[in-house]
């Protein structure tokens, strides 16, 4: 089975240090294979084995203290 690409839309990053907080907190979800934030345009692109739940992907974001916009 091959991997799917999610986009993400985040509020509030503004530096490579939120898209660390970002990435490392939605890599802690089970079966994320990469996670690549990007602070200029707040877009997030997820690649996981399976589709991921968004209600996981939202908490993981609130924890690293920024807001899921939905998806991009």
């Amino acid at each position: 089975m091959s991997n799917v690409t999610t986009v993400y839309q985040v509020t509030g990053m503004s530096c490579g240090h939120c898209e660390g907080a970002v990435a490392d907190e939605i890599s802690g979800i089970d079966g994320v294979v990469t996670v690549q934030a990007v602070a200029d345009t707040g877009r997030v692109t997820v690649t996981s084995a399976s589709p991921l739940d968004e209600t996981a992907v939202r908490a993981a974001v609130d924890e690293a203290g920024y807001e899921l916009a939905g998806q991009a």
